[in-house]
């Protein structure tokens, strides 16, 4: 007899521990995703930020898309396109800033803008085309830069070169390495 209950409570510990193993239907596949680590990612459409400093209007930015990424690294991206106007201390348009792409990197307070960039100043209607710029906001003079192919044009020249500042104003403007250069002069202006 007391065999017999000794192999009755084997076999009910035997088919309890079938139960439980039959009863696991995870793959491998769901066990890793859920190891895997989730980003959270916020998302914006139709944006329209105001930035103001002392108690003034410094900058206006747009974009349709915006992406806040809480990662590692927490960054900002507008993946469609970005379009800044810039105001000066009277609250004057002083620059327009046009990009198919941005992204904002949270920690280093820096902003990388890619693909047909545009930047124009306002007083004197010089604009810059490149394909990657950054604006860094910690640089004290020159915060946009790019070490990049640029090509400025102003209304009696057209300046290509490699590598090239300025400042927010879009007045002091430093190519690093002029490539070509071309001046414009108006019809008017040449001898018959």
């Amino acid at each position: 007899m007391v065999k017999t209950l000794a192999y009755i409570k084997m076999i009910a510990a035997l088919t309890t521990g079938c139960f439980f193993l039959c009863s696991c239907e995870n793959s491998i596949k769901d066990i890793k995703a859920l190891d895997a680590k989730t980003t959270g990612i916020e998302i914006a459409k139709n944006v329209n930020i105001k930035y103001s400093a002392g108690g003034h209007q410094k900058a206006v930015l747009v974009g349709p898309l915006m992406y806040r990424v809480q990662d590692t690294v927490p960054f900002i991206e507008f993946p469609k396109t970005i379009h800044v106007d810039f105001f000066d201390d009277l609250e004057a348009l002083e620059s327009i800033l046009d990009a198919k792409y941005a992204k904002y990197i949270e920690t280093q307070s820096k902003i990388l803008l890619k693909d047909s960039v545009r930047f124009i100043g306002m007083k004197n209607g010089d604009t810059l085309y490149c394909d990657e710029l950054f604006w860094d906001r910690n640089r004290p003079a020159y915060q946009f830069y790019t070490d990049k192919p640029v090509q400025i044009r102003t209304k009696t020249q057209i300046i290509d070169g490699v590598g090239f500042e300025t400042s927010q104003d879009f007045k002091d403007k430093l190519i690093k390495n002029v490539t070509n250069s071309v001046l414009k002069v108006a019809a008017s202006e040449f001898p018959n």
